[in-house]
């Protein structure tokens, strides 16, 4: 059955034809349009260039890999979003997929029923966040939050944000002083809980941190609540 909103684009960058033979045949069925791609150059090419709203992207790649490209996707679209295969048995892999703002991952062999409803599962949690009833424009102190447009200042100077970094901040400053934990982050913001994976937040908090804070190691906007987790100050503690 084909989804009653708009008709989502994917496209699957994966080097293994029958691999990507059986996602795309997969994806079509669920109502998707996919396109292919069976190199990390084409890969990239194709995904800066097309307005995609997803990328299936395998780590190992000819020409490119896709750490690299992620990486390139983070800089060129940071809204893309992006499910990263790995066939690795390693974790770091993944990590570092995480980290440099994959939305997902999914290790091989995997199940394609599993991978398709991971791709669903992304586009529900960005539709829920697109729908989630904050303000639209929020200003607290000196940092300027355009939630339509998904840009952020500080003292009046844009500060360019990851689509993880933007929605990490987005959601702390809706709830002023409420405590996360790292785990509680992971569920509201990633959208899911990835067991022993809670350093990511911690990554994403630090790499904020030095966009949006005057001194990284004193920050003003996103506290940390020893033994718990973060917090994002009230207005009455910021004196505004």
């Amino acid at each position: 059955m084909r989804p009653t909103t708009q008709t989502r684009r994917i496209l699957v960058v994966e080097d293994d034809p029958d691999i990507s033979s059986l996602v795309e045949l997969h994806l079509g069925d669920a109502g998707f349009e996919v396109a292919l791609a069976g190199d990390g150059r084409l890969g990239l090419e194709l995904a800066l260039g097309r307005p995609f709203d997803l990328v299936v992207l395998d780590i190992m790649l000819p020409g490119l890999d896709g750490l690299e490209i992620c990486r390139r996707l983070r800089a060129g679209r940071p809204g893309l979003a992006i499910l990263m295969l790995t066939a690795r048995s390693t974790e770091i892999d993944r990590v570092l997929g995480l980290e440099i703002g994959a939305d997902d991952y999914l290790t091989k062999p995997f199940s394609v029923r599993e991978l398709v409803a991971r791709v669903k599962a992304i586009f529900r949690r960005m539709e829920a966040f697109d729908a989630q009833p904050a303000p639209s424009r929020m200003a607290i102190g000196p940092v300027e939050i355009d939630a339509d447009a998904r840009r952020v200042a500080v003292d009046g100077e844009p500060v360019e944000l990851t689509a993880r970094e933007f929605d990490l901040l987005s959601f702390f400053a809706s709830h002023p002083g409420r405590v996360f934990t790292r785990g509680q982050l992971l569920d509201q913001v990633w959208g899911y809980t990835h067991s022993g994976y809670e350093h990511t937040v911690n990554t994403h908090i630090n790499r904020l941190r030095r966009k949006l804070e005057t001194d990284p190691s004193d920050p003003r906007f996103i506290l940390t609540v020893w033994g718990v987790g973060y917090r994002f100050p009230t207005l009455e503690e910021l004196g505004t």
